[in-house]
């Protein structure tokens, strides 16, 4: 269907974060736009507010007028919603277009440069930042996120900017839709084995992802990655870590509650860069961001501005109480590696205090292929309070439980299970020094009660 011809669009799982962006981007261009979402949420609802028209039953007789002539209204939908959903299989009946939204996206990397973000962990993270610097540079951007920024209190940025940042998304080999002009790599530690299978599998679809990006664009690639990129002719290479690589950072300095470092680079170095949330482990992050920013044209000022007003992502290392006699933060790290990561910056912020994290896995196939690295990981705290596994999509594996994680956790640290609804009796009844709420699952939805019990007891 040619865009000319869109005058509606429809969303099935219109409230999942990814989702939501181009919910936004639609209604910004004036259409009519309605879909389905499983349960309504902060997010469906500021998108009814927005002008989206939601609805949250498995019901074809609710889907809009506007939305059902085949030849104006074009479906999108997320991997996520199982086949068999009632209203796809009317979509599908009826000769719609049907797109996932990694096609519409991949529309607009055709349209626009793409400056997208891939990666098994950091892609939020890093594509926000990008996003913010690039929006506050001379150049400006529109952005399809992965996250709520703190910047600007949503997903989705949209500007004249010929660029657009994209969070690429390898679920369901998604990102094989993009065309980037240029694409950071931060990391490609095996994940969606459902999807994928093995590790070679896994690797395999990022070596054909490096394959997308448009002669004249770039490839910017954490060098400690197993995979072997494949770049068209006409695409720079260039590499990143945390102390060496073509971009990196150097005389890094983490004291009272701030970080600054020099960023290094071919094009210009840039020195004393503040990190505005800082978080050692946004150090990489924000190397890999500002390389892209910088390479896209923007100036060392605006980098440097950039970082240092940089305010973070809702879910990631979201800090909410943050005292002498209490810290307490929520993120949405769910895979070991992320775990691991979140588990050593929060050990090097806070040396000499106890941790606590509350983690809710997420899926059983995750928790069946990585209980040992999500013990090792979690091993690094203090104290482990384990939930029940979140299935999202999935249906439970017999044997697969948070025991597996607990029976392996490393002796001398304290541990537990209980049921996620007796989490807030939990917190109410108990002290905490330093507690971290870890996973992506619905945990997260209990953040602001256990936020209003903890600060009662201050």
């Amino acid at each position: 269907m040619e865009a000319k011809n869109i005058r509606a669009v429809y969303f099935v799982g219109a409230g999942g974060i990814g989702m939501s962006a181009l919910v936004r981007y639609f209604i910004h261009r004036g259409l009519v736009v309605a879909g389905y979402d499983k349960t309504p949420s902060d997010l469906t609802r500021r998108l009814e507010q927005e002008g989206a028209l939601i609805h949250y039953e498995e019901n074809t007789d609710l889907i809009p007028q506007a939305c059902k002539d085949a030849a104006s209204c074009l479906v999108v939908y997320t991997p996520a919603i199982p086949a068999e959903h009632k209203e796809l299989q009317y979509f599908r009946a009826n000769g719609f277009e049907i797109q996932k939204r990694a096609q519409v996206l991949g529309t607009l990397t055709r349209e626009m440069k793409g400056l997208c973000v891939a990666g098994t962990h950091g892609k939020t993270t890093t594509s926000s930042m990008c996003a913010h610097i690039m929006h506050q540079s001379h150049l400006d951007c529109n952005a399809f996120l992965g996250g709520i920024t703190k910047n600007y209190g949503t997903n989705y940025i949209v500007s004249n900017s010929d660029y657009v940042v994209i969070e690429a998304d390898e679920f369901d080999r998604s990102f094989h839709w993009l065309s980037p002009w240029m694409s950071v790599i931060t990391s490609t530690d095996p994940d969606h084995l459902d999807i994928y299978g093995t590790k070679e599998a896994y690797l395999e679809s990022f070596r054909h992802y490096t394959e997308l990006i448009q002669p004249g664009g770039a490839l910017i690639i954490h060098r400690d990655l197993e995979m072997k990129e494949h770049l068209a002719d006409g695409v720079r290479r260039y590499d990143y870590a945390l102390t060496e690589g073509d971009f990196h950072a150097e005389n890094i300095k983490i004291e009272n509650g701030e970080i600054i470092f020099d960023f290094v680079s071919p094009i210009e170095s840039v020195p004393a860069v503040q990190l505005g949330q800082p978080v050692p482990i946004n150090i990489e992050n924000g190397i890999a961001a500002m390389a892209m920013a910088q390479l896209a044209g923007c100036t060392a000022d605006e980098l440097r501005q950039g970082i240092q007003t940089y305010g973070g992502v809702d879910r990631r290392f979201d800090f909410k109480i943050k005292t002498d006699k209490l810290v307490f933060l929520s993120d949405y790290a769910h895979h070991p590696k992320e775990i691991y990561q979140s588990a050593r910056s929060i050990r090097e912020l806070y040396k000499n205090r106890h941790i606590t994290a509350i983690f809710q896995p997420h899926l059983y196939t995750r928790t069946r292929d990585f209980y040992q690295d999500f013990a090792d990981a979690l091993s690094q705290l203090d104290e482990v309070i384990l939930t029940e596994i979140y299935p999202a999509r999935e249906q439970p594996i017999e044997g697969v439980t948070s025991q597996l994680i607990y029976d392996r956790l490393a002796p001398g640290v304290e541990k537990q299970i209980i049921s996620k609804s007796d989490v807030l009796d939990m917190v109410k009844n108990r002290s905490f020094d330093v507690l971290i709420v870890l996973g992506a699952g619905d945990l997260d939805n209990m953040v602001p009660q256990m936020t209003t019990l903890l600060n009662d007891k201050l």
